[in-house]
């Protein structure tokens, strides 16, 4: 059955704080139903539902790590949006570990909790969410939270890009999968945003020459990056599957 353009349910991660935050409130403003993932931070994330305007939204907690958790945490998104039409995968994580200065353990440990949530924990959502899709007869969005440092790379953080050029790949490769069935599988990549993952690095010392990356002077606020993931799924947008969308305001050019 084809999904309606308002008063879908949408499943978003990570969205306590940062980009997942303004994307909750930017369906909710369209009169869709928002189930509010959090990994830890319940308290925020039921703070967020509670600022979204309209009815029937959910808060829906789990260790994207941890796959039974998963599984639950989709099962009561379903169960409390009577259905997904929507998944933004949003949540990850940014661990510092350069190379010439972590030990052994510390970069085992990064890779491990960054892979695990990044990319592992993106495609157990997906997995689960696509196939209640294609069991309901929705014809749905997957919008992924991707990052410049998929191309440009992570110095500090070289997982974290990894695990992001990973979720690239796993979103065209879905998006061929899962066409067939009427699902549409779009990525977004900003470059720096001001979230609290950033705070650290924006205010910092080097915050201005962070800033200076863009022509613009700048960098992203969320709802820019929102208002892109709300266009990718919508049913206008269903010929944007399988593409990656730079936002990064010119600070990175690729070809």
């Amino acid at each position: 059955m084809d999904s309606p353009t308002t008063g879908r349910g949408v499943l978003v991660t990570g969205a306590s704080r940062g980009i997942g935050a303004a994307t909750a409130l930017a369906f909710a403003r369209l009169g869709d139903r928002v189930a509010v993932h959090y990994g830890s931070a319940r308290d925020r994330a039921s703070d967020v539902a509670a600022g979204l305007q309209g009815d029937g939204h959910v808060v829906v907690g789990a260790d994207l790590a941890d796959p039974d958790a998963v599984e639950r945490m989709v099962e009561d998104a379903v169960e409390g949006l009577g259905g997904i039409d929507v998944l933004v995968n949003n949540a990850a994580v940014f661990t510092d570990h350069p190379i010439a200065t972590v030990d052994a353990a510390g970069w085992r440990a990064a890779w491990r909790e960054t892979i695990g949530i990044n990319l592992l924990g993106t495609a157990d959502v997906t997995f689960h969410v696509a196939r209640h899709m294609i069991e309901r007869g929705t014809r749905g969005r997957i919008v992924n939270v991707s990052s410049r440092g998929a191309f440009r790379g992570e110095p500090v953080s070289p997982a974290y890009g990894a695990s992001k050029a990973g979720v690239n790949a796993l979103g065209q490769s879905l998006a061929i999968a899962l066409a067939p069935h009427g699902i549409a599988v779009a990525t977004v990549a900003p470059g720096f945003v001001e979230t609290d993952m950033a705070t650290r690095v924006l205010d910092s010392p080097g915050g201005d020459a962070v800033r200076a990356q863009s022509p613009f002077g700048r960098v992203a606020r969320p709802e820019e990056i929102a208002a892109a993931i709300v266009y990718l799924a919508s049913a206008e947008a269903e010929w944007a599957s399988g593409s990656v969308l730079d936002l990064n305001g010119a600070s990175y050019l690729r070809t």
